[in-house]
């Protein structure tokens, strides 16, 4: 071969070097963007997916099973046991379990057992689903009697409910609307239920355990058991005889008197412990899924009201701890008294010339309160309104406590304050009207309002500490005088307990219902009270809204406390005397 051909072929030779070259770089690049794809595949599954991954692989051979706590029981002062937990039943099948041939005997014993549609059970057991609730929550007589049939591809499970006493009237549970209820997820609604659910829940336990491809459990540890915390119990203030009586006292009053609803409140009044708590119309806790929400509402604590002259014990008690009046001291009392560019009466719009303060309370006065309120100044009175309670809310240990504040005391306009005097115009609940009267029952101290004695072993924290002093030993007194007056010759006659005639103390109250800035004929009408007047055993409050005293159609007074409230009053009054077997100082 010549030197030219050879020369002529050198380009062509490196042509194929580089080509080669290429080839082989376009390979390694291909290459290495193979293994990045795969390594950062690699590192999406054992970084990026670590964890989940991780915890799909433990949930196949890890299993946690929780241990329920035990709900705590509620007992009232005797130990009583007022809330139990029960055990219910429910049932379940699985359809893809049980053969055609079965279905007909599966259907017909769950239908004569529990009740359930025939044909609608037939349908879920050819629907071939792996499982389906049959019925919930059904006693253990029913249970019984569907294992004694040996279904196939039927089981049932044991679930807690909670259990409350029946109530006097069809359809209620003793103390309802104080207690509340519990859902079927456990969670406490309402009431103490709802207040005290973390202590009354307790803490579930666990038991963790992992299991190998053929089920058997693998021990990895001792830490694979966790016993639950039980709930604790509580023990309530609450008389449960009481109750009952408060309870049956209070629906014969609201139907005598129609009224729209009525509530009762009685308080221990060294302790400002809860004694009864009722209303009426009220609901059954055992059946709370099946009930009208509108009757949980709970008129003590959650409904606002204007207490009417039973707000008088509070202005007259104040004005006389100030010195600015006595039980004696004499005024003049025309029927009406002008404050703040207004012409406030008195309920009679009568003249009733001189007369004295013990005269003011038991005749139930406007004009003789708001002058009480002049005389003692509204700096006073705003101190004595806070110091009694009626600014801020009670505390009560039971959820929904509802309360208005009052505006600060300089921005209180003077009628407000005239009108404040006698109960109007200013929105309060039962429990702070209670607590309120309790200070004047109570040797001048307050009271914190309160249900629960104990939680498990732990005394309320309310109990150890200091009642604070509102109003003197000696002004306590010289109120207790006047509010036994008001029984003896005034307008609580209608309350007086046979043996304690002379020896108990009220007050009436009448309040006219506002709509729309506008006073209306429907009233509130209320009578509050303690006996034995000078030792005590027990503060009470009853409270009718809108009672229709028979006749009273073109009379609203007829609806007035001492016609409405206060019979019922003196009927747990005197039920309370024998059973508690209280005598007179």
């Amino acid at each position: 071969m010549s030197a030219g051909a050879l020369g002529k072929r050198a380009p062509r030779r490196v042509e194929h070097v580089i080509g080669a070259r290429w080839r082989i770089l376009a390979l390694l690049t291909i290459a290495a963007l193979l293994a990045g794809a795969v390594w950062a595949r690699l590192a999406y599954w054992q970084v990026l997916r670590h964890v989940q991954l991780s915890a799909q692989a433990q949930s196949q051979y890890h299993e946690l099973i929780e241990l329920p706590a035990v709900r705590g029981a509620i007992f009232d002062r005797n130990m009583t046991q007022l809330v139990v937990n029960t055990t219910v039943y429910s049932a379940f099948v699985s359809p893809d379990q049980v053969a055609a041939r079965d279905r007909e005997r599966v259907a017909t014993g769950l239908s004569s057992v529990l009740g359930v549609d025939k044909a609608a059970m037939m349908q879920k057991l050819e629907s071939g689903s792996k499982f389906a609730y049959v019925l919930r929550r059904f006693p253990k007589a029913k249970a019984d009697q569907l294992r004694a049939l040996k279904l196939p591809g039927v089981g049932l499970e044991d679930e807690t409910q909670r259990s409350y006493l029946p109530g006097i009237a069809a359809g209620s549970s003793l103390a309802a609307n104080m207690l509340g209820f519990v859902t079927y997820d456990g969670q406490g609604q309402r009431g103490l239920e709802q207040y005290y659910q973390k202590e009354l829940a307790g803490t579930p336990g666990y038991i963790s355990s992992y299991r190998d491809l053929a089920n058997r459990e693998i021990i990895l540890g001792t830490h694979t058991h966790q016993d639950p915390i039980n709930g604790s119990n509580l023990v309530l203030s609450v008389d449960a005889n009481v109750q009952y009586q408060a309870e049956q006292a209070l629906a014969d009053g609201v139907k005598k008197a129609n009224a729209e609803s009525g509530s009762v409140l009685i308080m221990d009044p060294a302790t400002g412990g809860i004694i009864a708590w009722a209303d009426y119309p009220s609901y059954d806790a055992n059946n709370f899924n099946h009930t009208d929400p509108s009757l949980f509402a709970d008129n003590v604590s959650s409904y606002l009201y204007e207490p009417g002259s039973v707000m008088k014990v509070v202005t007259l008690s104040g004005a006389m701890n100030q010195g600015a009046i006595t039980p004696d001291t004499v005024i003049n009392d025309p029927g009406v008294l002008s404050v703040g560019g207004y012409r406030i009466y008195d309920w009679d719009h009568r003249n009733h010339g001189n007369i004295n303060y013990t005269y003011v309370l038991a005749h139930s006065l406007n004009v003789g309160a708001m002058k009480a309120m002049l005389a003692e100044g509204h700096a006073a009175c705003y101190s004595y309104l806070k110091g009694f309670g009626l600014t801020q809310p009670s505390g009560i240990d039971v959820a929904g406590e509802t309360s208005v504040p009052l505006p600060p005391q300089d921005q209180m306009s003077d009628s407000q304050y005239a009108t404040t005097s006698f109960g109007q115009g200013i929105g309060v609940n039962m429990i702070q009207m209670l607590a309120a009267v309790n200070v004047v029952a109570n040797g001048g101290k307050y009271a914190p309002p309160h249900v629960v004695e104990r939680v498990g072993t732990t005394i309320n924290p309310l109990l150890l500490k200091p009642q604070r002093q509102v109003i003197t030993g000696a002004t306590a007194q010289q109120m207790t005088a006047m509010m036994e007056n008001v029984v003896q010759h005034g307008s609580g006659w209608t309350s007086r307990v046979k043996g304690f005639e002379l020896d108990q103390a009220g007050k009436t109250g009448t309040s006219q219902i506002p709509v729309n800035g506008q006073y209306t004929l429907d009233v509130w009408a209320s009578f509050v009270g303690f006996l034995p007047a000078k030792h005590p055993k027990f503060t009470m409050i009853v409270v009718m809204r809108k009672p229709h005293y028979p006749g009273s159609n073109s009379d609203w007074t007829l609806n007035d406390g001492y016609l409405t409230a206060a019979p019922v009053w003196q009927k747990i009054a005197q039920a309370m005397v024998v059973d508690w077997r209280i005598t007179p100082d």
